[in-house]
């Protein structure tokens, strides 16, 4: 999948002297008076420094018809791999980087109304992995990093995360809480540097249907995008200014399907 690929490159534009108005997540609308560069001018550019560290999170969607996707992402790895390895700022310093894995379930119960002919609610209850960053695949840490013995293998194992997580994926919720409530407990130790900027990558084939609620009812599986429990992506653009200090300091590449599909594997929604 050439748009792997894409993306992957991409995130080096996070290495870059200026920023605008929209670093990859978009806008939906709602109250952006707190979010810097939201009335579509140019953010102030920030002073241009070496791009010498960067932390990478990968967001995979884990549900049941994920596989191929999961399988492209592993494959494509090497091709990151070997531009990040090699990448030199313009003091001639490789990129020191970490990269994590983490999933876009939760623990989550809720009821989802079942479209005509069914007529019926179905009670559900899912587990993810909340924003924890997986540690698999003889991995020592949370993540792997520049030095560590193979990451081209470790990174293609880690990537293969299932295909039995929660239906209802929550990316921008998922990547919040890594960076919230498991770096607070632990979960996820010292990933994030502060001196890094920050790289997010999101692979799902779903809409994104984050809300930090529970027992809620839901029409069929999929997100009413009028309804306020939702969080809005204005929420996780504020949220990671807010964490990284600076909109020029992280950037993100959303991997996912322009179009409605169909397989064996079930139905997604693009």
């Amino acid at each position: 999948m050439r748009t792997v690929s894409l993306a992957f490159i991409s995130l080096l534009a996070a290495c870059g002297t200026s920023v605008t108005a929209d670093p990859g997540l978009g806008n939906e609308g709602g109250d952006t008076s707190d979010i810097p560069g939201a009335d579509g001018g140019a953010l102030t550019p920030v002073e241009a420094e070496a791009c010498t560290k960067m932390d990478i999170v990968f967001v995979v969607d884990e549900s049941g018809s994920m596989s191929e996707e999961q399988s492209n992402l592993a494959a494509n790895f090497p091709l990151f791999f070997d531009i990040i390895e090699n990448y030199q700022n313009e003091d001639g310093a490789p990129l020191d980087y970490r990269i994590a894995v983490t999933t876009t379930g939760r623990d989550v119960d809720y009821t989802m109304k079942l479209p005509a002919p069914f007529g019926t609610e179905l009670a559900m209850s899912e587990t993810g992995d909340n924003g924890s960053f997986r540690q698999e695949c003889g991995m020592n840490r949370p993540w792997i990093e520049r030095g560590d013995a193979d990451v081209k293998s470790t990174f293609s194992c880690l990537a293969q995360v299932g295909t039995n997580g929660p239906a209802l994926e929550m990316p921008l919720y998922a990547l919040e809480l890594g960076f919230s409530d498991r770096m607070s407990d632990g979960t996820n130790g010292d990933f994030l540097r502060e001196d890094a900027l920050l790289a997010v990558v999101i692979l799902t084939d779903e809409d994104d249907c984050s809300r930090s609620d529970n027992n809620f009812v839901i029409e069929n599986d999929q997100c009413a995008a009028d309804d306020p429990a939702f969080l809005s992506v204005d929420h996780s653009l504020a949220f990671l200014d807010n964490l990284k200090g600076d909109r020029g300091r992280w950037a993100s590449a959303v991997i996912a399907g322009p179009n409605d599909c169909e397989s064996s594997f079930g139905s997604a929604y693009g």
